[in-house]
């Protein structure tokens, strides 16, 4: 699988872009539903419903029994060497460490709160991939990556009632995004060797034990229970947000420029704040409107002047 990633690697610059940047937005709709439906699937966070860290665990497994069918349906061949070291960063990231952590910021955090934090992945994957991917864009590009994580807060802060004070919640948020930013930055390079579902399925197959226990200790801890639509929140962390998702962004990374695509990105807090009106009746006013649109010209501005670069 790896040939065809080079294979597409291969075409030329504008192409790849485009390429790149297609995939990458797939991803972020996949990905800006999670946040509103971990909301949904936490609850009230009273007793009786589902525990955040069996939430944060199963959706996991869900992902991991999906990944090892399409393993061993495609026969793909085992990672090797240090492979499996970088596999443990990517799920270090995007399986243990994001989930868990915002699934706990949930339980007393709405889902537009979320945004405003999570907001910041965008420019933190790109810190992560300048320093694990040797990737070297402009000044210009930071600015203007750094004015659409501004817009970012700022929008997501003014229609979700604002940060206040630092609480546990954002501590758990800013810990999610670190985790997130590392294991995005990882598996888009790894990505690239291994292919872009390969290594999201590498990834939860590899610590698949481990959140068989915590799904285990957790059930046994408090039974979980819910409703349809909470069980059906759970099942699209599992299916989509954890695993098919990823399909679409680390091959959008393996593309790249990943500092590039990772800015696509800057519209998933955009997307979450409208599903989080749709599905839990959050208020939106003109102020997330005029927020969005801010979040998007950054987003397009800072991907048009990458653009340049690679192209120069």
């Amino acid at each position: 699988m790896s040939q065809h990633s080079s294979a597409t690697l291969q075409k030329s610059p504008l192409l790849s872009t485009r390429a790149g940047l297609g995939w990458g937005l797939l991803g972020v709709l996949a990905f800006s539903f999670t946040l509103p439906l971990t909301r949904i699937a936490v609850g009230d966070g009273g007793d009786g419903g589902m525990s955040p860290l069996f939430i944060g665990a199963a959706r996991a497994v869900i992902a991991a029994v999906l990944a090892a069918l399409a393993l061993s349906l495609t026969r793909q061949k085992l990672p090797h060497g240090r492979q499996w070291l970088r596999l443990g960063v990517v799920a270090g990231g995007v399986v243990l460490g994001f989930p868990l952590l915002t699934s706990f910021a949930l339980t007393s955090s709405p889902a537009s709160h979320g945004a405003v934090v999570v907001g910041l992945l965008p420019a933190a994957t790109a810190v992560a991939a300048v320093l694990r991917g040797r990737e070297r864009p402009p000044v210009s590009f930071w600015l203007t990556a750094a004015a659409g994580a501004g817009a970012v807060v700022t929008f997501a802060a003014v229609s979700g009632g604002g940060l206040g004070g630092l609480h546990l919640a954002d501590l758990l948020l800013f810990g999610a995004v670190l985790a997130g930013a590392a294991g995005y930055a990882e598996g888009g390079l790894l990505a690239r060797e291994l292919g872009a579902w390969q290594t999201v399925s590498w990834a939860l197959v590899l610590v698949s034990p481990l959140m068989i226990g915590l799904t285990t200790a957790a059930a046994l801890r408090q039974p979980p229970s819910g409703t349809t639509g909470e069980w059906a929140a759970l099942a699209y962390l599992g299916m989509v947000s954890m695993f098919l998702g990823f399909f679409a962004w680390y091959r959008g990374l393996a593309i790249g420029p990943m500092a590039q695509v990772s800015q696509v990105q800057l519209v998933q807090p955009v997307l979450s704040l409208c599903w989080a009106a749709l599905l839990l009746n959050e208020r939106l006013g003109w102020a997330t409107l005029l927020g969005g649109a801010a979040v998007i010209a950054c987003a397009g501005v800072s991907v048009r002047m990458r653009r340049r670069r690679a192209a120069g």
